[in-house]
Order: C-alpha cells, then structure tokens, then sequence
C-alpha cells in the first residue's frame, strides 16, 4: 500500500516555475513506477511525466517535453515535477501516481494516486 500526498501548486505567471512535491508513505515505494498526470476543467485527465529508477529513466508528454523535469530521492521517499515555462495551457489539477507497469502512461495502470494540487497560470 502507497499513500500519497502532492503539494507545490499555486498560481503563477506565464512563463514562471513551479515545483510539485509528491510525498510518499508505504513500504517499497522504490520499486513502483512514478507518474504526474493532471486534468483541467471540462478534460480527460492527461499523462505528464513518468520516472522508472533513476534520472535516467524518466519520460514525458510532448506537450511538455522541454519544459518539465521529473526526479525522485528513494530516500525521501519523493517525486518531484519542476515545471519551467508555463503556459496558461498547462493550468489543471496535477496528479501523482504510483504503479507496477513499466513505462506506462496509461492513468489506468497507475494503482495509488493522491488527491491532487492545483496549478494555475494566469496570461
């Protein structure tokens, strides 16, 4: 069993940063796969970015391949979504993920998810 808890979100300018926080509790939260997902208003909630083991590992949505940078610290048991450049586009509730399916980006395939953290970007 996972639990997760994001934090981070807010409001920013266009073309700002922020950094989401997913803090995880549970034993062997190492050996799941991480995502982000998010979903605005009226929208399918969306993949984002996913990380597997390492810096090397991680993956991302085009639409912010550039601009976002997952990681993770296995001994803080926490994921993290830096997000550069933002976009009024990219505003949504953000998601965190825990799951066992390599590589997926498929919300589905996630089985553990927090309550979410919004993330406004004002034009």
């Amino acid at each position: 069993q996972v639990q997760l808890v994001e934090s981070g979100g807010g409001l920013v300018q266009a073309g700002g940063s922020l950094r989401l926080s997913c803090a995880a509790s549970g034993r062997s939260f190492s050996s799941y796969r991480m995502g982000w997902f998010r979903q605005a208003p009226g929208k399918q909630r969306e993949f984002v970015a996913g990380i597997v083991w390492s810096a090397d590992s991680e993956y991302y949505a085009d639409s912010v391949k550039g601009r976002f940078t997952v990681s993770r610290d296995n001994a803080k048991n926490t994921v993290y979504l830096q997000m550069n450049s933002l976009k009024p586009e990219d505003s949504a509730v953000y998601y965190c993920a825990a799951g066992s399916v390599y590589g997926t980006r498929r919300d589905d395939e996630f089985a553990y998810w927090g309550q979410g953290t919004q993330v406004t970007v004002s034009s």
